[in-house]
């Protein structure tokens, strides 16, 4: 995985957090997301306890949130749904629309991050638009250590995606 700076400090066991944009973010609108999501973490907190929290983009696609609370214990509920709120506040003031959780995510051909549902990916794959060889993407990644890893982008047949491949498409 490419060096990730925003979110050096964090240890491997913080969790992990990745929207798709179904749109590439140009250079302002990524500034103007991270910008809102730094003020919020400067002041995230959940059930009396700091949480150090951290933001980047990756591919001018994916917004990457890794946080791990302050001591010890785990993030409770109600900080990470602070978090949701604070992602959804920004991306509304921006106009910036998340892919929808279920589809699925990959580099074609040009290099370009697609999106596309489950089904039209069967069928590309039938066509042998995508193969085990497609660039596919994990947005599911729970820690910062599985991204760290490359866990997040590796070819069709290393990922969960590989039963798309061989799995027909139903009309």
């Amino acid at each position: 995985m490419a060096d990730l700076p925003a979110l050096a400090a964090l240890p491997d066991d913080a969790r992990l957090w990745i929207h798709a944009a179904a749109s590439p973010l140009g250079d302002d609108r990524q500034a103007a997301l991270l910008d809102r999501l730094s003020t919020f973490m400067e002041g995230w907190r959940a059930h009396e306890r700091s949480v150090e929290g951290a933001a980047t983009i990756l591919h001018d696609r994916f917004l990457v949130v890794a946080a791990t609370p302050v001591g010890s214990g785990d993030l409770s509920g109600c900080g990470i749904d602070d978090l949701a709120h604070a992602i959804d506040d920004a991306a509304s003031a921006l106009e910036v629309a998340w892919v929808p959780s279920l589809h699925v995510l990959y580099r074609d051909g040009d290099g370009r991050v697609v999106a596309t549902s489950r089904r039209a990916f069967q069928e590309r794959a039938t066509d042998g638009i995508v193969t085990a060889d497609t660039p596919v993407f994990d947005p599911s990644l729970t820690t910062l250590g599985a991204l760290r890893e490359g866990a997040f982008e590796r070819p069709a047949r290393e990922s969960w995606h590989a039963q798309l491949l061989s799995t027909p498409a139903k009309g």
